[in-house]
């Protein structure tokens, strides 16, 4: 079924947006929870508990062209949710490291302010990954948005490790300097 009549369901509070949503994306919305999680009992528990974030957030949301992103976002926060609260030391140690790999092309909030400046970084970052080969977007966000290590990443596109950490290390850099010249500070 198509996602804009999935959200129609949800609109409508017929409960069969829920089965429908989990047929369709549910082991997708899995994967994303295991990866950070790394355990196949709490990744099952954050898929549920997306499909209840779902059904709270539609309406007022409406993510008709866009539900899979929609449910992977709460997916995702819900996952590093948990690990914050577990404290997973090996997947605490991926999320630290993987954060400090950012920070080095991203400003850090330090005020309310920074808040509303996050959406523009945000409308920014996707503009970058937008214009970059499809290939190169597709490992950076394997990394940074799915929690996918070296390993996993090499295996999916066919690249060799080293070169998958030469696309990451070059398009962090090149996201500096576009970031730079947008007047951030870094």
């Amino acid at each position: 079924m198509e996602d804009s009549k999935i959200v129609d369901l949800y609109l409508a509070r017929d409960e069969t947006a829920i089965s429908l949503t989990a047929g369709k994306y549910g082991a997708k919305l899995r994967h994303i929870a295991d990866s950070i999680v790394e355990n196949a009992e709490t990744a099952e528990e954050c898929e549920n508990d997306t499909y209840l974030e779902a059904w709270n957030l539609i309406p007022p949301h409406e993510p008709r062209n866009y539900l899979f992103p929609f449910l992977g976002k709460i997916t995702r926060h819900l996952a590093i949710d948990v690990c914050r609260k577990n404290k997973t030391k090996k997947r605490d140690a991926l999320y630290c490291e993987l954060t400090a790999e950012m920070e080095e092309c991203i400003p850090g909030q330090t005020d309310v302010e920074s808040d509303i400046e996050a959406v523009e970084l945000s409308r920014r970052i996707s503009k970058f990954l937008d214009g970059s080969p499809a290939d190169q977007r597709s490992v950076f966000v394997r990394r940074y948005w799915f929690f996918d290590t070296i390993p996993e990443i090499s295996r999916k596109t066919g690249f060799s490790q080293s070169k998958v950490k030469s696309v990451l290390f070059r398009m962090r850099e090149k996201l500096r300097e576009e970031l730079t010249k947008e007047g951030y500070i870094l």
